[in-house]
């Protein structure tokens, strides 16, 4: 897609929303929002009410794309931290004061871990490692992590 986002692969693609809704994901995490795209089609792939958790340094460029997020009426979706990722990673992982912001992630789960379906990463390639290992812990066993440009960033994941 070109235009006010870009060209957008990873979870705004046809992929991306397709694995979303064959995952039956509900409960799901933006590393790297920008302007909202992929976090867009999040939203409206998982059910209404399914929740997104939404870490970004940049509040301005994610209210770029507020407006369409509105619109498609998936705001109530979202919860939108802005943060750089790895405090708010570790503290989910440490801090027992964030099981209340999670409540509305993890019913039935006395802890944050594998509290989440499914996670995107589009954020600072260098630190792709560092969220790989903390989403590994927050992520459900059978949950998909994706991470946005892999392939052209000389970045090794297994």
């Amino acid at each position: 897609m070109e235009g006010l986002y870009g060209h957008c692969t990873g979870c705004g693609s046809a992929n991306g929303h397709a694995l979303l809704k064959l995952s039956n994901a509900n409960k799901t995490i933006e590393v790297g929002v920008f302007t909202g795209y992929s976090l867009l089609l999040t939203a409206l792939a998982i059910p209404d009410d399914g929740k997104i958790m939404a870490l970004d340094p940049d509040r301005k460029a994610y209210e770029i794309g507020l407006p369409f997020i509105k619109k498609a009426g998936a705001e109530h979706k979202i919860d939108f931290i802005e943060s750089p990722a790895l405090p708010v990673l570790d503290k989910l992982l440490e801090d027992e004061s964030m099981i209340l912001l999670l409540s509305r992630y993890c019913h039935n789960n006395p802890s944050n871990k594998e509290t989440f379906d499914f996670a995107f990463v589009d954020a600072d390639k260098d630190n792709y490692w560092n969220y790989h290992e903390r989403l590994l812990k927050l992520v459900k066993i059978g949950g998909l992590i994706i991470y946005d440009n892999t392939l052209g960033w000389n970045c090794c994941l297994a």
